[in-house]
């Protein structure tokens, strides 16, 4: 859904409505060559944070043959 308002740049600012927004948790804001885009920040990837608590477990060879551990297999 395509929706243009007029709203009424203040000393603060410009207020735009919550209806906008819904579902979205932070904006980024952007000027470039006179134009303003608000547009929905870029989520954190996940898969970035996986390892930063590695869980311990004496088996000394686990990254080698972590199919054995994990389906009782190798691969």
């Amino acid at each position: 859904m395509n929706q243009a308002i007029k709203a009424k740049v203040t000393e603060q600012g410009v207020l735009i409505p919550h209806t906008l927004l819904e579902g979205i948790d932070e904006v980024e804001i952007r000027k470039e060559n006179g134009i303003i885009t608000i547009m929905p920040a870029p989520q954190a990837d996940p898969i970035f944070q996986l390892g930063e608590h590695p869980v311990e477990c004496d088996v000394p060879d686990a990254s080698q043959q972590h199919d054995k551990y994990l389906y009782g297999t190798s691969a």
